[in-house]
């Protein structure tokens, strides 16, 4: 598991049990409370549950459903949380293409060096995070 990752869950107030399927996820184990509902890499919902874990560590997250479509540079979707106060749900787009060209990161030949902005800011390169209103 990322080193990241393992931190943000430590300090997180999710459920025990949701914690234990992250880790599960990370192993490609069954994961129940980690639901991806389309194909993706899987480093791609991990970066979407570090960054929730990330902007709300004291949400006490029971599991997450995302619904995302991954693309060479990008994942956008939505997460719905559960909790025991309800349902919440973010909008994202992870871009580290994004991220490249906010950095003016440029590869050799001139382009966004998204390779590197993967590289080095992993799951922190959300161009777009938004809470739904409740």
């Amino acid at each position: 598991m990322p080193q990241d990752l393992a931190e943000l869950l430590a300090a997180s107030a999710a459920d025990d049990a949701f914690k234990a399927d992250v880790r599960a996820f990370v192993a490609h184990t069954t994961a129940h409370r980690v639901l991806v509902e389309h194909p993706a890499p899987r480093v791609k919902p991990l970066r979407v549950i570090a960054q929730l874990l990330h902007a709300e560590p004291a949400l006490p997250i029971e599991r997450v459903r995302i619904s995302a479509w991954s693309g060479c540079s990008d994942y956008r979707g939505t997460i719905v949380v559960g909790a025991p106060d309800g349902e919440r749900t973010w909008d994202f787009v992870w871009d580290c293409r994004w991220r490249a060209e906010h950095e003016q990161l440029l590869t050799s030949w001139g382009y966004p060096d998204q390779v590197r902005a993967a590289r080095e800011w992993g799951w922190d390169c959300f161009e777009r995070w938004e809470a739904r209103r409740r």
